[in-house]
Parts: structure tokens; sequence; C-alpha cells
């Protein structure tokens, strides 16, 4: 039986799952297990819409449906956990099954400490993630870049450090390098993302590290919790997936491919942050990119660590009602509720009518929050920053050092 700690290669058993699930369909087979043994009371998953640049959330009770979300869409740029929070009570009623990337279970984590998530409902199925591409990027980057009618295009992924596209008469792939050299390929947010494999789910799953035969044909799999070594043992069990001790080679293959993700996202948060430039430059340029705000409330709306019932930027004390664009208070106020908990999913931004690159501010700004306090969110139940602070005595020590600001000069340039 698989344990807490373990990694394991999964495949599904049944020959359909085999044939339509990704990396041997293990996940699909789990997720399918999950209901019928009732473990779950549904699943919540992505599958493709109108096309493989449409995806869609979907919460299935019926087992034969989870057939429906098999297989990548890498041009899905959805976040699930505040889709959950706000049609199903954050699973506080009822029992939930989840696919997640790294951002999502990120989110997760940060919406549960804010008691938004009942994570004890949740098993979380983890994937290794190396990016998603915007639907409308996608679109163009094939046009242009692959010369490939996008609407033709069947299937598409990333592997071996490449995009690539399966369409009627063959296949192209591009480095990803190659395509963000010249303003293509993954969100900007991705790029600098470095939570690769999500090892706070209960299994993070991926096909890095599978090789030679079992290529493509079985799911490498580590068990990051006792709930999810009881998943997997249960599915297992009662013949929905079979499993293999993974080869020492495959967990060498699939550290370096991790390593190498963490240093490219290291590379990318250098090349943005550096490019917002210091102190009053880096002020006057978030100003002047947000100025363009049309007070749409896509990026609060939208954002998982946003939850206030009465949001500060609603009170015309702060943001006099029917001013476009807003003041820059409106901004400040993002900056300063979110400032800790930034987990740089890139909603915000993603999401942004106007195309404001939300996410790269606010990011920045939690990494130099990161810097001081060594609070990483996302990762566990550790509280924000924030949440351990008591307001009348930081009132009382900003007062004593004749300052208030918090930041290493960071605006005092």
């Amino acid at each position: 039986m698989a344990a807490k700690g373990e990694m394991v290669y999964a495949w599904a058993k049944d020959a359909e799952t085999l044939k339509k699930g990704e990396c041997g369909g293990a996940i699909t087979a789990l997720l399918k297990y999950a209901l019928e043994s009732k473990t779950v009371d549904a699943v919540v998953a992505i599958k493709k819409g109108k096309d493989l640049y449409d995806a869609v959330p979907a919460v299935i009770t019926d087992p034969a449906e989870i057939l429906t979300t098999a297989g990548s869409l890498h041009c899905g740029t959805l976040l699930l956990p505040k889709i959950i929070k706000k049609y199903l009570n954050g699973a506080k009623d009822s029992k939930l099954a989840v696919t997640c990337k790294g951002c999502d279970a990120m989110a997760f984590y940060e919406m549960a400490k804010r008691n938004q998530i009942n994570l004890d409902n949740v098993i979380l199925i983890g994937v290794n993630c190396g990016g998603s591409v915007s639907p409308v990027d996608a679109r163009r980057m094939i046009s242009e870049k692959f010369e490939v009618d996008p609407d033709v295009v069947h299937k598409e992924e990333i592997d071996k450090g490449q995009f690539i596209i399966e369409f009627e008469g063959g296949h192209k792939g591009i480095k990803i390098e190659e395509l963000e050299e010249e303003g293509y390929g993954r969100r900007s947010n991705c790029r600098r993302c470095k939570m690769k494999v999500p090892r706070q789910a209960d299994l993070a799953c991926g096909n890095w590290g599978v090789f030679g035969e079992k290529a493509g044909k079985a799911t490498f799999i580590e068990i990051c919790s006792e709930k999810g070594a009881n998943l997997l043992n249960g599915a297992q069990s009662s013949g929905a997936v079979e499993t293999c001790a993974p080869d020492p080679k495959g967990i060498d293959i699939r550290g370096k491919v991790e390593k190498a993700m963490l240093k490219l996202g290291e590379e990318w948060r250098h090349r943005d942050f550096e490019g917002l430039g210091a102190g009053k430059d880096r002020l006057q340029k978030i100003m002047t990119e947000s100025s363009r705000c049309i007070r749409c409330y896509q990026c609060i709306d939208n954002c998982p660590i946003c939850y206030c019932i009465e949001c500060s930027t609603k009170k015309p004390w702060y943001i006099p009602e029917g001013t476009v664009p807003p003041g820059f208070m409106f901004h400040l106020i993002r900056f300063a509720h979110i400032s800790d908990s930034c987990i740089n999913c890139g909603q915000c931004e993603e999401l942004c009518a106007v195309d404001i690159p939300n996410a790269l501010f606010m990011h920045a700004q939690q990494v130099e929050i990161e810097k001081m306090f060594k609070h990483v969110p996302g990762r566990d139940m550790t509280p924000p920053i924030h949440a351990l602070a008591e307001e009348r005595a930081e009132r009382a020590r900003l007062e004593a050092t004749g300052s208030d600001m918090i930041y290493d000069n960071v605006f005092s340039e």
C-alpha cells in the first residue's frame, strides 16, 4: 500500500480511460473512483468548451461524465477556488475532488486561512504546471508563429521545453524560449511562477520523470498526504488504477526538470522586476499604467485574496463614486490588502479590460515583503503577515520610529 511521502507510476486499467486520458489516464481514473466510491459528492475540473481555447469549469456528479475532462488544456487560465467559494459555498457542505495547478493549490490554502474554503472537505489532485497561455495570445501565436489556422488545431501540449500543436495533416513544436523571446508563449505570471510541483495538494501528478516505454502511458504521482494515499490505495484496490515503483532515473529526471523550471522562474522575476525600476521610478510607472483603469472590478471579483463583504474600494470617502479612472487610492487599497498574500495567479491581469499589468505590480510587492518576513503565501496554513499584526501595537511602533515606512526605502529615492 502506498503511503505519504512515496512516489509511484500509475495508469488507468479501463481501456477507454487509457485512450482518452493524458499520461495513462491516472488522474481521470482517480476522479472517477472518487465519485463511484462516494468518497466525494462531486468533482470540480476543467473541460473543453467550444474549442481547446475555451476552458470551462465543470461540476460533475455522474462518474460517466468524468471522461469529458480528460486531457490537458494549457490555454485555460481559470482559477477554481474562487469559483468553488462563489458557487459551491466553499465546500462547507459538500465533499469535492478538485484538479489543481500550483496557483490553484496556493489559492486554496490562502482562502482556507480566511475561512472561505473548507479544506477538510476537499481532495486536491495537483498537476505539475510549466505554465499556461492566454487563449487570445494562443490563437495569435499559432497563427503568426506556427503559421497554422488556430481553428484546425485539435490538441496542444507543453513537453520537453516546447509548445506542441497537433492539427489535421501534422504536428509542430517550437521551443518555449524562442516563443517568449519573440513576445509569445506563457502568461507573464506563469513565467515568474516557482510553484511547479504543487506538494500542498494531496497528490502531485504529472509526466515529469516518466520515460522509456512508459512515457505517455503513465503518470508520476508523489503522495503528499494521508488523504491522497487513501484515495490512491482505494483506487488501486478497486481495480481503477495500476501502479509500480518509479525508475530511480525517473525520479532524478523529475527533480532536474523541476530545478530547471525554478531557475527559469527566478530569471523571469529578475527580468520583470528590474524592468519595473525602483523607488520613485517604479511608483511613477505603476501610477501611469493604472491610470487606464475603468473600475470594472474584475481584479477584485476574481482575486482569491479579496473576500471582504464591504470592499473599501467601494466606500465613497476613499474613492468618490462615479470617478473613472479612480484615484490612485483605489490601487493602494488593493496593494495594502494583498501585499503579504499575492500568489501570482494572474487573474487580475488576465481579466483586466484595459490590460494593466496588475499581476506584475502585486507580485513585485509580495516578493519584497517575502524577503523581509520570510513568509511565502500559499504553501501551508501559516497565517499571513497582516494577521500577526496587532493594530494598536503596530501604530505605537510606527509612531515611535518617527516614520510610517514599512519598506526598506523602496519609495525613498
